[in-house]
């Protein structure tokens, strides 16, 4: 374990490091050219020297509440399973199922490693998939996103559901394996529903415009209905009760949440990502056909969030869009060419996506 280094300074140590990637990669595009075979060896072995780093650094953390949030609860739950006493399981069956299998043989920070090994590699698999020889850039934008950290060392069930939806994407094309993920993904945690409901509207319903209209709107009916759209979604039973309650439960979670209303900073942030699409489809032209299906799931996933964009730990719900980010930002500029010097432009986007979780993360 990383036990060397002091709790308080643990995750500042994960964004540090990302830092001096960041500053890496936008040096590197001012003096260099991306397609030179040098620098993309360069950046294979840093990519994979970064993967093997990511997943033991999260992996092997401290067992700490006050750091690491519910790192201690499921601890606490995962000891109970090793003792063999009776742990009832109602729901998210295939994380409480997996942990369960899990405690009859090895200890709780094998548990942690094997979970980040999950949580990591459809990252890595999907960059490769879909940025090729750029894979790097791609997976770094995936491990520098604002929430990437808080769900591989706090929401583990919500951050493992976000992974194998990522890992049925590689399967796009294969759509009874990528459906197979969908759920496996669901019964990691039931929130996963609605990036997933959102895959089928966009999926049926092929058109840009109406996911870019579909968010816009909700950003006036968010500020206009507010706690009205947090009761109807929260009486709609669409997910098990702990998520719901993430709505309904305004007072008992008012006290574990620091900051809620209405959230501009993380609107803007989402708002990067619809602005990088409507500006690729509408103004660059891009028709591919994955990239517009990515569009619309987190158009519709976002304006899900801004809706209840008031309630307390809405920040759940949010990552169920965020953590697409990545892709909608950075998979054109990797697939097309768009600008000339586009690799120093993008590394100029990057950085500034970057500079966004840094100051939330570290500064702030």
């Amino acid at each position: 374990m990383f036990d060397w280094i002091p709790l308080p300074l643990y995750t500042p140590t994960y964004f540090n490091t990302l830092l001096l990637v960041a500053l890496l990669i936008l040096l590197h595009a001012s003096q260099y050219d991306i397609r030179d075979r040098t620098s993309i060896d360069f950046f294979n072995i840093t990519g994979y020297f970064l993967v093997v780093l990511i997943i033991l650094f999260i992996g092997l953390r401290p067992i700490s509440g006050r750091y690491f949030g519910d790192t201690s609860t499921y601890n606490q739950i995962y000891s109970l399973m090793e003792s063999g006493q009776e742990v009832e399981i109602r729901k998210d069956f295939v994380f409480n199922y997996f942990m369960k299998f899990c405690s009859n043989f090895i200890n709780i920070h094998g548990f942690f490693l094997l979970v980040s090994i999950i949580y990591v590699t459809p990252c890595l698999l999907f960059s490769k998939k879909y940025f090729g020889q750029y894979w790097f850039f791609a997976f770094f934008m995936f491990i520098a996103s604002y929430s990437f950290w808080s769900y591989g060392t706090n929401g583990l069930r919500n951050g493992l559901g976000t992974a194998f939806f990522i890992l049925g994407l590689y399967f796009y094309n294969r759509k009874r394996v990528m459906y197979i993920f969908f759920a496996t993904g669901y019964f990691m945690h039931a929130s996963i529903l609605i990036p997933i409901a959102a895959f089928l509207v966009s999926g049926f319903y092929k058109n840009p415009k109406a996911y870019f209209y579909i968010w816009l709107a909700s950003i006036p009916l968010s500020l206009a209905g507010g706690s009205a759209w947090i009761s109807f979604f929260g009486s709609l039973g669409i997910a098990e009760d702990r998520t719901a309650g993430y709505l309904t439960d305004a007072e008992i979670n008012l006290e574990q949440f620091s900051q809620t209303g209405f959230r501009w900073d993380f609107l803007l942030y989402s708002a990067s990502a619809v602005f990088a699409g409507w500006y690729f489809i509408f103004k660059k032209n891009i028709t591919d056909r994955f990239y517009i299906h990515l569009f619309g799931i987190f158009c519709i996933s976002n304006a899900f969030w801004i809706l209840v964009i008031t309630a307390a730990f809405s920040n759940r719900f949010a990552y169920l869009s965020w953590f697409l980010m990545p892709a909608v930002i950075a998979y054109p500029m990797f697939r097309y060419k768009i600008w000339n010097d586009q690799y120093k432009i993008f590394a100029l986007i990057l950085f500034a996506y970057f500079m966004f979780t840094y100051f939330m993360n570290v500064i702030k």
